[in-house]
C-alpha cells in the first residue's frame, strides 16, 4: 500500500487520463529501466527438444549495463525508446527533448511518471517552463502498477532481455533497438479498464496489514 498522503488525488488524476484523455493532446507513460545487464552465458543455450525444455547455464559473465528510457504512447501503444549510459537529470532532459520532437507542435503533451528525484530536479523544472505544452502527472509513491509503461517493460524483459546472451553492451543495445523497431511495426495498446472509484473500493475491502509478530 502506498503511504503517499496525496494517493487519492494522484490516482484520480492518472486514471482519469487513461480513461478520458484530453482532446488535441498526447499522453505518454514514461520511465527508465536502469541497470540492464549485458550478461554472457558461459556456455551456449541448449535449444528446445521433444520432451526437453530450453536450458541455459546458471553462471554468466557481466559485461556492463545500460539504461533504457521509454515513453509508451497511450493512443496506440507505440514506444519511443532510447538507451543511455546513465540514469540522471541530464539524460532525462535529453529524452524529454526526444518526446517533444516526436509530437506534433499543435498537440499538448501529458506525461505520466514516478516520483524519482531526477524527474523533479531544477533543470527539469526549467525545461518545463520553456515547454509550456508539456504537463507532468506523478503517480503515487510505491505505485508503479499505475504506470502502463511498466507493463511494456515486463514484455521486453521476458521476451528479449532475460533470455538473451550479450557479449558486450553494444550487443545488448542493438538487441533492445531491434526489439523496439519490430514492436513499433505493429504496436499493441494497453487498455486501462478500472476507474478510480472501483480501485478505491477494492483497496477498502483489502484486509489491513497486521504488525503483530508470529
Amino acid at each position: 500500500m502506498s503511504k503517499d498522503p496525496h494517493f487519492v488525488d494522484k490516482l484520480r488524476d492518472v486514471v482519469g487520463l487513461y480513461l478520458n484523455p484530453p482532446e488535441k493532446a498526447v499522453v505518454f507513460c514514461v520511465d527508465e529501466k536502469s541497470g540492464i545487464q549485458a550478461l554472457d552465458r558461459t556456455r551456449p543455450i541448449l535449444p528446445l527438444r521433444p520432451g526437453v525444455p530450453e536450458r541455459q547455464t546458471h553462471d554468466y559473465l557481466r559485461h556492463g549495463t545500460t539504461c533504457l528510457y521509454a515513453a509508451l504512447r497511450l493512443f496506440d501503444g507505440a514506444v519511443l525508446g532510447d538507451c543511455r549510459p546513465k540514469r540522471n537529470t541530464k539524460e532525462f532532459v535529453r529524452f524529454l527533448n526526444q518526446i517533444d520532437r516526436a509530437t506534433a507542435v499543435n498537440e499538448a503533451i501529458h506525461v505520466i511518471l514516478d516520483n524519482l528525484s531526477t524527474h523533479k530536479s531544477p533543470p527539469v523544472q526549467r525545461w518545463l517552463r520553456r515547454h509550456r505544452r508539456v504537463h507532468f502527472h506523478f503517480i503515487p509513491t510505491s505505485s508503479s502498477w499505475l504506470n502502463l509503461v511498466e507493463r511494456w517493460f515486463g514484455e521486453i524483459t521476458r521476451v528479449r532481455i532475460r533470455r538473451g546472451t550479450f557479449e558486450n553492451v553494444p550487443a545488448l543495445i542493438a538487441a533492445i533497438e531491434d526489439y523496439l523497431r519490430h514492436y513499433n511495426e505493429a504496436p499493441r495498446r494497453f487498455i486501462w479498464t478500472k476507474d478510480a472509484d472501483m480501485i478505491l473500493d477494492k483497496i477498502a475491502r483489502c484486509p489491513k496489514p497486521s504488525n503483530a509478530r508470529h
